[in-house]
């Protein structure tokens, strides 16, 4: 643990990037497998099963410390996090008492083996590690306790200090860490193998992942885009981006969130089968009735997407198709280096040799100059597509989040104006301010909740606003206050979709804060019946 408490505190102090990666390279260079692999897990968002609820953590903190429960409670709404809390309120352990266990141990020996037992075991080895832990460690463990490691690295930050450890293209240990693993030192050797590995033909490829542009590009010869003959166009769909992997006889579906769909999408599957063995394609998942021009709200696609095994009549009901739009691989030969153009004409000639109405390519949009795409970009609404995307012609698909090759340049979002009527308290640094928001529009004389939204303003905003919901608190139910209303908003969102779910009959599609209207008075604020209006 000592080790690993040194990397969190070297990651948690440093803002630079260099900095954390140098921690990182050092910490990957020493770690043992069994260790290593452990802090590989945490770093790139993997959790422990729960060892304890927080009122139980907080119960137990109190009882070791000597201290009363109102003051651990009060020194936890004042320091806002509770692994540090929980540090604070505990004495250093005697040095004789020091327990010098390695992170595996704890985690495989100590924690994992009570997690989810009774309370009596899962108290015991809590309290012994905070009896034995000093307090760099102790925070560290309680870290890892609470689920709360965050110190300000990505995951491809994590992957770029073991590329240059390992001397692994980081593009092959992306791809060796998509979907669920186990940590063991088994898999990081897999992980860091220098030679193929029979698990590199069962993962999807990473993932290339476009960046937003907000302004329009610019005319020939001028910024980065220049030429839009040097572009091939598309339409941004709203579905669920997934690579379609057809190899060694199967099918699979993988979901940018790194999930496999199996069993959910079964046509899919079905029209995948009739692919060439070595076969993988990018493309989106969209909810899309036979024979129409656009597909089907996202709502529809969420039933799909909460079946496991979707019965007949949900099939029919909900008919879906992929829109492909990358050809990553075929005959088993990887695509990824040859350029753009390329590999769309193979996808095309593809898709035509074996032609099935579930899958089919996403169209090309055709733009005689930037003028004429924002022109086309404007009507994406309409289309029921977010915008527009924009791929370089000669590009490779990347992984990640890379800039220069690939732009998705989204419409202007939907906006209404709404009254503030409920907060809560936000989590991490933000655990001890009003930052969760919930905002209603007018229904006759009654204000009906349509959307939460926490992101828009910026600190000094949020502040007066938290003050503000302190003293004009109407009622409280559990963490929620009820406020009067008096403040509104300005919203945006990218959708409004017809919901039997909520209240308001409606739900919106990414809500967030654009402004505050002090501008506007709570009369003034939008209604029910102009959301309605834009819903499908």
């Amino acid at each position: 643990m000592r080790r690993f408490a040194a990397l969190y505190s070297a990651l948690d102090a440093s803002t630079a990037t260099l900095d954390k990666r140098a921690a990182l390279l050092a910490y990957f260079a020493a770690a043992p497998p069994e260790d290593a692999v452990w802090a590989l897990w945490f770093l790139t968002g993997g959790k422990l099963a729960r060892i304890a609820r927080s009122g139980e953590l907080r119960a137990w903190a109190a009882e070791a410390s000597g201290l009363p429960d109102w003051l651990v409670e009060d020194s936890y709404h004042h320091v806002g996090d509770l692994a540090e809390t929980l540090m604070l309120v505990l004495d250093d352990p005697a040095p004789e008492d020091v327990l010098d266990l390695p992170l595996h141990v704890w985690i495989e020996q100590r924690l994992r083996p009570v997690a989810g037992g009774d309370e009596g075991a899962r108290k015991a080895a809590v309290l012994a590690a905070w009896r034995g832990l000093p307090e760099t460690e102790r925070l560290a463990f309680n870290k890892l306790l609470t689920g709360a490691l965050r110190v300000g690295v990505s995951t491809r930050a994590v992957q770029q200090a073991l590329a240059e450890h390992s001397g692994i293209d980081i593009a092959r240990l992306a791809q060796r860490m998509l979907g669920d693993w186990t940590p063991s030192p088994a898999f990081l050797a897999n992980l860091l193998s220098a030679e193929a590995t029979a698990s590199d033909r069962e993962q999807p490829y990473p993932f290339f992942l476009a960046s937003p542009i907000e302004a329009a590009p610019a005319p020939p010869g001028e910024g980065a885009l220049a030429d839009v003959a040097d572009w091939q166009l598309e339409w941004k769909w709203d579905g669920i981006r997934l690579q379609l992997i057809r190899r060694g006889g199967t099918v699979a579906l993988w979901s940018r969130g790194e999930e496999r769909l199996d069993g959910r999408f079964p046509e899919i599957e079905a029209a995948a089968a009739a692919l060439p063995d070595g076969c993988v394609l990018d493309g989106e998942l969209l909810a899309w009735s036979h024979g129409e021009d656009r597909p089907l709200p996202f709502t529809a696609l969420q039933k799909r997407i909460q079946r496991r095994k979707p019965g007949a009549k949900l099939m029919a009901d909900c008919p879906v198709r992929v829109q492909a739009y990358d050809l990553l691989e075929e005959d088993g030969e990887d695509l990824r280096e040859r350029p753009l153009a390329e590999r769309r004409a193979r996808l095309e000639a593809l898709l035509a040799t074996y032609p099935d109405p579930l899958l089919v390519p996403s169209p090309v949009v055709v733009a005689a100059g930037w003028d004429e795409a924002a022109a086309l970009r404007d009507q994406a609404r309409t289309r029921c597509v977010e915008g527009l995307m924009l791929k370089r012609l000669d590009s490779p698909y990347r992984h990640g989040r890379v800039r220069g090759d690939w732009w998705k340049w989204k419409i202007d979002p939907l906006t209404v104006d709404a009254v503030l009527i409920y907060a809560q308290l936000g989590h991490g640094r933000r655990s001890t301010l009003f930052t969760d928001y919930t905002f209603g529009l007018w229904d006759g004389d009654a204000l009906v909740p349509i959307a939460k939204a926490y992101s828009g303003l910026d600190d000094a905003e949020i502040l007066k606003l938290d003050r503000w919901i302190r003293a004009h608190t109407i009622e409280r139910f559990g963490p929620v206050r009820s406020v009067r209303a008096e403040h509104v908003f300005e919203l945006g969102f990218e959708a409004v979709n017809v919901s039997n779910r909520h209240k308001s009959g409606i739900a919106v599609r990414f809500p967030r804060i654009l402004r505050w209207r002090h501008d506007k008075p709570p009369a003034e604020a939008d209604r029910l019946d102009t959301l309605k209006a834009l819903a499908r």
